[in-house]
């Protein structure tokens, strides 16, 4: 095995400080897109939005399944991961004006960023090992995409959009389709060995960054609406829900997860469908949330805003839909008091034509908070 990859000895690996110093850029992007989506609150916004969010979420993802395989305590590695956090910040910097004038940067920086840090894998892996053919698919799946990416930054409006969602359809084949390439063939999952704890624990960590992103706007918003008591109001019951979130995620989700993953004998297909694909609604789930908690905090005596409902109850309804499916998917089970939780938030939309956003948050809040108190009485599952 390469001296790049990390040494396998038997010991639970954690995450280093270079991966929560790397991970410090995807705060910033994650205030990026939720600002994205308040400004250009519509259905072709939404629809902008979630394409960006996809290909951060891609981003990341590569890197931190590379952070599993090599230390990043050898040198060139460590090179690499600082080159793609740079990259990250282009692409992050890019995202509010991605389908304006920003496009190419947007796409460029996300095409180097993979092909960069593809090729590295390619290079210090060993020849003739599976791991040099796993990487020679993967980058071959990655320079097939670039094109579309590139070229979709040079066209305009909802044709940039249909381009990309190409590329994004493309880059999120290639794991389903275990990067199946002429002469290559396929990589078995087994290819893709994870340290269990490690692996878990990056997607921990990036639920704690989209949760504190939530918290950081929402407080900003507040302190640009000025101190007053419907304000004060508005912010603590969104502090209230987004600790719901963290602690229905936190003291069920994690745990219960991680001891699956660790024991599991298809880790590799678990981390795969879990992690990488069923976080998606979770991660997207909290951007939607924190817009709802700004539009609350921002007029919490507004009536009859549909599409601020929508934000405000159908986030954490978002999130709670994530979680099922991440469950399922580990435990083959779903939880009954959570598919309440579900309907009732859904339920909760229409009321946003007839009371104020301050009412309808503290609704919301009022659900999961419930369901953290009942699931606390509840076995594990």
């Amino acid at each position: 095995m390469s001296r790049h990859f990390r040494q396998r000895t038997g010991e639970e690996h954690r995450a280093t400080w270079l991966e929560l110093f790397f991970d410090l850029v995807y705060v910033l992007a994650v205030t990026q897109l939720s600002h994205y989506l308040l400004d250009h609150y519509s259905w072709g916004g939404a629809m902008e939005m979630v394409v960006l969010l996809l290909a951060v979420w891609w981003a990341w993802i590569y890197t931190t399944w590379m952070a599993n395989w090599f230390s990043p305590d050898a040198i060139p590695v460590r090179i690499v991961l600082i080159a793609v956090m740079l990259l990250s910040l282009l692409m992050a910097v890019a995202i509010p004006t991605a389908f304006g004038a920003n496009g190419l940067l947007f796409a460029g920086s996300y095409v180097v960023l993979q092909v960069l840090r593809n090729t590295f894998n390619v290079i210090v892996s060993e020849p003739g090992s599976a791991w040099r053919a796993s990487f020679q698919r993967i980058l071959a799946w990655s320079l097939l995409v670039a094109p579309v990416w590139i070229a979709g930054a040079f066209t305009e409006g909802r044709t940039r959009l249909l381009v990309w969602a190409c590329a994004l359809g493309l880059d999120y084949l290639g794991p389903a389709m275990r990067y199946w390439t002429p002469r290559l063939g396929r990589s078995p999952t087994t290819d893709w060995s994870i340290e269990g704890v490690h692996f878990a624990e990056r997607f921990q960590l990036f639920i704690i960054i989209a949760l504190g992103e939530s918290i950081v706007v929402t407080g900003a918003t507040a302190s640009d609406a000025g101190v007053s008591g419907r304000t004060i109001s508005a912010l603590s019951v969104a502090f209230v829900g987004s600790a719901a979130l963290w602690w229905l995620y936190f003291d069920r989700v994690a745990d219960s997860a991680l001891a699956r993953l660790r024991d599991a004998t298809d880790r590799e297909r678990l981390g795969r469908d879990a992690y990488t694909y069923l976080h998606i609604p979770i991660v997207a789930g909290i951007v939607l949330t924190a817009v709802g908690d700004e539009f609350a905090i921002a007029g919490p005596g507004d009536v009859g805003s549909i599409a601020a409902a929508v934000a405000i109850a159908g986030g954490p309804a978002l999130y709670l839909i994530g979680h099922q499916l991440f469950r399922l998917r580990m435990t083959g089970t779903i939880s009954t008091a959570r598919t309440a939780a579900i309907l009732a938030l859904l339920a909760a939309v229409p009321l946003g034509a007839v009371i104020p956003t301050l009412a309808l948050l503290l609704a919301v809040a009022t659900v999961l908070v419930l369901l953290v108190g009942y699931e606390t009485r509840e076995p594990r599952p």
